[in-house]
């Protein structure tokens, strides 16, 4: 998930490229074996992860109901920081799991390599976005590469993009962030908001360029040009020092270690 957000590659033309590599990625323990869901350990990293100045918050675990993850996620929302969340993985989930389902969160669906929904992807109406979630490669340990299918990739490439959103647009809050997400999504499905994609599948170039209007209105007009957001001045992550801290939460099952919390704390200029 971190290598997703912020892989800076090794030089000119060896290792990979995140969707943020200016990122700044603080590993946050939540001490629980691998692929245990509990709420409760969810709600300490995201409190630590707001404690140290966290910006983003990309949650690649899932969890139940729990009263102290809501307020986590309140808090949250009362400290700007932007929380992204799996939706959730079929057959082992069968709705958006939490904090995906509370409300304030982004919750992410999965789309396939044909830019359509994929099958392993939860649906419900908390769906926000989808980005792609199959046969994903990104970092792995020992310097390797893997590849993995889920809504946790899916997450994370979201969580990227959150990332040169708040870069290049520093005075934007935490809401007006994610309504420029939504608001330029690639509408797929029904027409507006639906249970498979939420509001589209993302479309970065769109999220950097555009002529987003203020919240609450629906009219989006794109930019002709897609350099500006392929290639922001300064280089890949963005037009300004990104230096944004991502918090990833990653269920770590392949690997068989602990979870891993990543934050993303930024810093202007």
């Amino acid at each position: 998930m971190a290598g997703l957000i912020a892989a800076h590659g090794r030089g000119p033309l060896t290792g990979a490229l995140g969707v943020a590599p200016r990122a700044k990625i603080l590993p946050i323990r939540d001490g629980r074996a691998a692929g245990q869901a509990n709420s409760d350990a969810l709600a300490d990293g995201i409190e630590w992860a707001i404690e140290h100045g966290a910006s983003i918050i990309s949650v690649a675990s899932v969890g139940g109901p729990s009263g102290r993850l809501r307020d986590a996620i309140a808090e949250a929302a009362a400290a700007d920081v932007v929380v992204v969340a799996a939706a959730g993985n079929r057959p082992t989930d069968l709705v958006v799991s939490f904090p995906g389902a509370l409300e304030g969160v982004v919750a992410v669906g999965a789309t396939d390599r044909n830019g359509n929904h994929a099958d392993i992807s939860v649906t419900g109406k908390q769906v926000a976005i989808s980005a792609p979630g199959v046969d994903i490669y990104s970092t792995s340990i020992d310097g390797k590469y893997s590849k993995a299918t889920g809504t946790s990739a899916s997450t994370a490439i979201v969580a990227g993009a959150v990332a040169l959103v708040r870069s290049k647009y520093p005075e934007l809050s935490a809401r007006e962030v994610v309504h420029r997400l939504t608001a330029t999504a690639t509408d797929k499905g029904p027409p507006g908001r639906d249970e498979q994609y939420g509001y589209g599948v993302l479309d970065l170039v769109a999220a950097l360029t555009a002529t987003v209007p203020p919240l609450g209105s629906a009219t989006v007009t794109p930019s002709t040009s897609t350099s500006a957001a392929a290639a922001p001045p300064d280089g890949p992550g963005g037009g300004r020092s990104t230096g944004v801290w991502v918090a990833v939460l990653a269920a770590a099952l392949a690997v068989g270690v602990t979870t891993v919390f990543f934050a993303v704390r930024r810093r202007r200029r």
